[in-house]
């Protein structure tokens, strides 16, 4: 026991100067951090041998979730294995995807028919009953850890659910909780905050309060009426959560998301975005954490541009969150299938390659939630391409309204005044597998296949770790049957939401089914990827001209080996007019040799090429 004191008590040294110094400027407390500090030590007490020796060994190689091995996978426990136990049986298909690090989408304790999809939590310590118990996390988290498997979970920080203790406390009248809210008897002072404070869903939950005609009393409540803003001007909030986090962290989990982080602290007159105090608050939990339990991470989920993204990162010296969401990346992406045209994702992609290598992103095709818009509507103005219009035409497009399009997707908080909306869909769906399947048109099918592979491919390219969302690795398409749902309909993003199809799972086994296709050629990327330091997180990464808006190319350098990686965004052929003078190249993916010059590709088509050995210097 003393010398787990002596290893709490070094890394509360390293730490305790910063964090009692940004606690005080943010509470001036010094008993409430008294209790902070006690609490850690208790919660490091109780973590598992197991767990702490794995925070030992992540000490000691600090980069260790950066390699080239990372890739990720999100799912709904429900819709992919029913429960928790479930998803323990099925581990072993997980594996045979490759992935190590498994997303299980919100499982806490939500009210139903009132969850968000499992963002208003009512018990930070309570698994949903349908999904099963602590225990099973426990043992889903011990049976990842033996196969090499790491767990990511949602945490909700900004808010609660007005079903959770502290708001029905609240709602009862008890000064305490309330003051774990934001709480006005009158209209005025929540007035003042609409005036500077952005709608986060102008058509489904207008406004950032809600009357209770009950009580007497507006509660801030920025997304839903049923999801009240926590005050993390108190510091008991904070305190409280604080300790969430280390008993969530406690049950096995390694990766930890912070929803919405953005938002966390309000003040009047403000946009209450990216607030100064949100950096401090997640600058200790860093450091909480690092005390604590330091082979836990923590993912921001920033859904902003990149000048507003990074910072998240905190500096090198200071750093907050280990991995950030490449939210605009993909968007841009969705942006350039529609357009075929990739020079605003190259502009995106040279904005995050300039970063320090340190930061690293989560790049993904597909999530759990809409595709918003969020160009960069100033650079596009120079080409005469209006922030209305193209809107209007990416919408059309990926929903299959535009003359041609292949895509079916659905739109989401549509805004029939403004005509601004967001844009809902599966990676499949979206790339004309379900279009070409259902009219049955071989060459289409061929060509959704390949537009689905080659952007696999590329997202496998980024700087950073890969994340499937579950059922992209055999083409899962739309499920329509939440219209269906009263508790469900409402919300356009439950189509990209289905059950996880098990019998089209079956046919990734049959050769030249879409499954397989899909199956086996996701899983050769990523066994190329794999076995190649240039696919390492420590790589240089930047983009080459083509001289083609359609073709993106990148090259990646890393342990003496260059890769020149070549995307075409078109279902023409079309030539990269690219002159890499260093010798021969090998496709990774045929086993093609060429030469990187004026590559022709097909539509639709992609190469991964190495440069041969002795072909000169990157």
């Amino acid at each position: 026991m003393a010398k787990a004191d002596n290893i709490f008590q070094k890394r509360l040294e390293k730490h305790h100067d910063e964090l009692r110094w940004l606690y005080m400027e943010l509470y001036d407390n010094s008993d409430m951090f008294a209790e902070l500090c006690e609490e850690m030590y208790r919660y490091y007490g109780a973590r598992k041998a197991a767990l702490k020796k794995s925070d030992q060994a992540r000490e000691q190689k600090a980069d260790w979730y950066k390699k080239n091995d990372m890739l990720g996978m999100m799912l709904y426990i429900d819709n992919f294995a029913k429960d928790l136990q479930g998803v323990q049986k099925k581990l072993d298909y997980l594996m045979q995807c490759q992935v190590n690090y498994i997303h299980l989408m919100p499982f806490l304790d939500t009210p139903k028919g009132r969850s968000d999809g499992g963002y208003a939590v009512s018990d930070f310590r309570k698994v949903q009953e349908h999904l099963g118990t602590m225990e099973d996390l426990d043992a889903l988290a011990d049976a990842c850890h033996k196969k090499g498997l790491n767990l990511c979970m949602d945490f909700v920080m900004n808010h609660t659910s007005e079903d959770h203790e502290w708001a029905r406390r609240a709602r009862a009248g008890e000064g305490e909780y309330m003051s774990r809210y934001f709480f006005f008897d009158n209209g005025q002072i929540p007035a003042e905050y609409e005036k500077t404070v952005p709608q986060v869903f102008p058509t489904t939950a207008p406004g950032n309060f809600t009357w209770m005609d009950d009580i007497r009393y507006h509660v801030m409540t920025t997304f839903y009426p049923y999801q009240w803003d926590l005050n993390y001007q108190n510091p008991r909030v904070f305190n409280e959560m604080m300790y969430n986090f280390l008993y969530l962290a406690n049950r096995g989990i390694d990766i930890i998301r912070l929803d919405a982080v953005p938002y966390i602290w309000k003040e009047l007159g403000t946009s209450c975005r990216n607030l100064p105090q949100v950096h401090t608050i997640v600058r200790m939990m860093r450091m909480i954490g690092e005390i604590v339990c330091p082979g836990v991470l923590l993912l921001g989920e920033v859904v902003m541009e990149p000048e507003k993204v990074a910072p998240y990162f905190g500096t090198v010296e200071k750093p907050e969150c280990h991995m950030l969401y490449n939210v605009t990346t993909m968007a841009t992406t969705w942006n350039s299938v529609a357009t075929r045209d990739v020079r605003l994702l190259r502009l995106q992609m040279d904005i995050v390659n300039r970063l320090p290598r340190e930061y690293i992103f989560l790049n993904y095709l597909r999530c759990h939630d809409d595709i918003g818009w969020g160009l960069d509507y100033r650079w596009l103005m120079q080409f005469g391409i209006g922030e209305v219009s193209h809107k209007k035409y990416l919408n059309d497009f990926l929903t299959g309204q535009y003359p041609g399009s292949f895509a079916r997707g659905e739109l989401y908080n549509s805004d029939p005044v403004s005509g601004d909306a967001r844009l809902c869909g599966t990676t499949a769906s979206l790339c004309g597998i379900e279009k070409a399947l259902y009219e049955k048109e071989e060459a289409a099918l061929e060509m959704a296949v390949r537009l689905d592979l080659m952007l696999h491919a590329y997202m496998f390219t980024q700087s950073g770790i890969p994340v499937i969302y579950s059922g992209d690795e055999i083409g899962q398409e739309n499920d329509y049957t939440y219209h269906e749902d009263p508790d469900k309909q409402a919300d356009s993003r439950y189509l990209h939401r289905g059950r996880f199809p098990w019998e089209l799972a079956e046919k990734r086994k049959e050769a030249g089914t879409v499954q397989e296709r899909l199956f086996t050629g996701i899983g050769k990327l990523e066994e190329i990827r794999q076995s190649r330091e240039v696919f390492d997180g420590g790589a240089d990464v930047w983009t080459l001209d083509t001289w083609e808006d359609s073709i993106l190319g990148l090259a990646r350098t890393k342990g003496g080996e260059k890769l020149v990686a070549l995307f075409n965004f078109s279902e023409s052929p079309k030539t990269a007019w690219i002159a890499e003078e260093d010798g021969m190249y090998t496709d990774l993916i045929t086993g093609k040799r060429m030469a990187a010059k004026g590559v022709q590709m097909p539509g639709y088509g992609v190469y991964w090429l190495l440069r041969e050995s002795g072909g000169g210097n990157a």
